[in-house]
């Protein structure tokens, strides 16, 4: 090998190399993208997991719906006045613990009649993802349609002594028509 070429060999791995060189500032945002996309990546496995629970425990179920609000998604529920698609939204702290918006909807279309339910709350076992029946909580409430019939329906319900990072499950059973309880 000569020395002209061996010049030529040394010029040209030091333009390769340089050329590499030149890629370093893109590696920081290259490395925010990363980051950002396995956040991302997790919390869509932790939606997935909730959801997953959320399924398994209204299979497991012989009455009511249980809604988990991680899993950020509707339930179905058949009722004697119809299949009802039931969701927590808007899941917040308050003054006594936590507050969120129950979300009701007919399937059918059909306005919703008067109702009341028994709600219970608590936590889930981290373990087996099935609700703690020591610390869990219940009220029932009455859901009362708006002046104008409708197949929609939202309600304020407020779980006492639980934040919203505690707040595993809600489950509602025993909804039965006002009219039908005298």
């Amino acid at each position: 090998m000569t020395s002209y070429s061996r010049a030529i060999f040394a010029v040209t791995a030091l333009l390769g190399l340089a050329g590499c060189a030149q890629q370093k500032p893109a590696t920081p945002a290259l490395t925010s993208e990363v980051s950002q996309l396995n956040q991302k990546l997790d919390r869509l496995t932790d939606l997935a997991g909730a959801l997953e629970r959320q399924t398994l425990l209204n299979r497991q179920s012989t009455s009511g719906v249980y809604l988990l609000p991680q899993a950020k998604t509707a339930a179905l529920l058949n009722t004697e006045f119809g299949q009802l698609s039931l969701e927590l939204d808007s899941v917040s702290p308050d003054s006594t613990g936590t507050s969120a918006i129950l979300k009701i909807k007919a399937t059918s279309g059909k306005p919703l009649p008067s109702f009341s339910a028994v709600v219970e709350w608590g936590q889930l076992d981290q373990v087996t993802g099935k609700p703690l029946t020591v610390d869990m909580q219940s009220q029932i409430i009455t859901v009362t349609p708006r002046l104008l019939p409708s197949s929609e329906q939202t309600t304020e319900v407020r779980f006492s002594h639980v934040t919203p990072e505690t707040l595993g499950f809600v489950h509602l059973h025993q909804l039965t028509p006002i009219s039908a309880q005298k």
